[in-house]
């Protein structure tokens, strides 16, 4: 008898072309349309579930694989993975993997297209216009910042803090970085930054931007006492993830123009904004699209694809899937699913 084809979840409508490469080695069950699915809906999805191919909206950990006796493999389309729980999935012995690499680019374009939004005021002098106060041209009409010259501070020097250090040099900007680790010097060079202390960043930057990774340690990184070691000319921008700024403290300082304006693509109970933050005029706010541009969504999911369809043990990458979270910790711990092809659990 031939043996059962895996089975796969997908929790939300991707790209149907590209999705449908798992049919080629899968029982796959597809979301229809976007949804927004309870805890419980999850657990009863994963449950008869051999791989399951998700996005940021699903929160996945202990309760949500508890009875998914089956699962292997969970492909998470996005770079960050903070929706799922790692600890938990290692205790499983259950493969994450996310998609790194293909969005840097993209997502470094919007971070800059963010910073100058928020720099030159743009979104706050188009709504000014369309609600029909500009009745006469004035020198000092919607005044803001320069980015040519000033000094941009990146905290979180990974692949998209490096590719905005290098679009800020072709603005003739001073870079500064504070990351967990030192970059190469090598690496400095090409990006025309210097790394200093965190205190030093906030205290320097007339630009702050935001893009390390969220964590237990990093949350609320940019909380009221950071917040006070800036410049009050000075803009933040994050793009990165919501819970690494204390919401409620920057709506506070942007009223109080203890900071002069702020760019926001996450937000840490997205889909909601905080209503202090929507009430003010200084504050760019985009609904999570740093990486949405059209060929840069389609990789990822490409990307995601190839990761489920090697780490269940099919294609030219079998057991080995390209970009795997936490393959180390499962091979530490003994887990004999992880660098082969392997059975189905039963």
């Amino acid at each position: 008898m031939a043996e059962p084809r895996p089975r796969v979840w997908v929790s939300q409508p991707l790209f149907d072309d590209i999705v449908e490469r798992l049919g080629e080695y899968c029982q796959v069950t597809a979301a229809a349309e976007v949804a927004e699915y309870s805890p419980a809906q999850i657990a009863a999805a994963l449950a008869g579930a051999d791989g399951a191919l998700v996005t940021l909206n699903e929160r996945i950990g202990a309760a949500e694989i508890a009875a998914a006796a089956r699962l292997r493999v969970i492909a998470n389309v996005g770079v960050g993975y903070n929706n799922l729980d790692i600890g938990a999935l290692n205790a499983a012995g259950i493969l994450a993997t996310n998609t790194p690499d293909v969005l840097t680019e993209t997502t470094a374009d919007f971070g800059f297209a963010l910073l100058m939004a928020t720099a030159r005021r743009i979104t706050e002098a188009e709504r000014w216009l369309r609600e029909g106060h500009w009745q006469q041209w004035s020198f000092s009409t919607m005044l803001g910042a320069d980015l040519h010259g000033s000094t941009l501070g990146i905290l979180g020097m990974g692949r998209i803090g490096q590719g905005i250090a290098r679009r800020a040099a072709g603005f003739d900007m001073r870079v500064l970085y504070h990351n967990r680790s030192r970059l190469p010097q090598d690496t400095e060079r090409e990006c025309r930054a210097a790394y200093v202390g965190f205190d030093e960043l906030l205290a320097q930057s007339d630009h702050l931007l935001l893009v390390l990774p969220y964590s237990l340690q990093s949350h609320h990184i940019i909380d009221a006492a950071a917040l006070a070691q800036m410049k009050p000319t000075a803009t933040l921008v994050n793009i990165a993830r919501g819970g690494l700024v204390d919401e409620p403290a920057l709506a506070d300082a942007l009223a109080g123009g203890r900071l002069a304006a702020a760019g926001l693509d996450v937000y840490e109970g997205e889909p909601a904004v905080i209503p202090e933050l929507l009430a003010l005029r200084n504050v760019v706010l985009t609904p999570h699209i740093a990486s949405a541009s059209l060929a840069t969504r389609r990789a990822m999911v490409s990307l995601a694809v190839d990761n489920l369809i090697a780490a269940l043990g099919f294609g030219a990458d079998a057991g080995r899937p390209p970009t795997p979270v936490n393959a180390a910790a499962l091979a530490a711990a003994g887990n004999a699913a992880i660098g082969k092809t392997a059975a189905i659990k039963r």
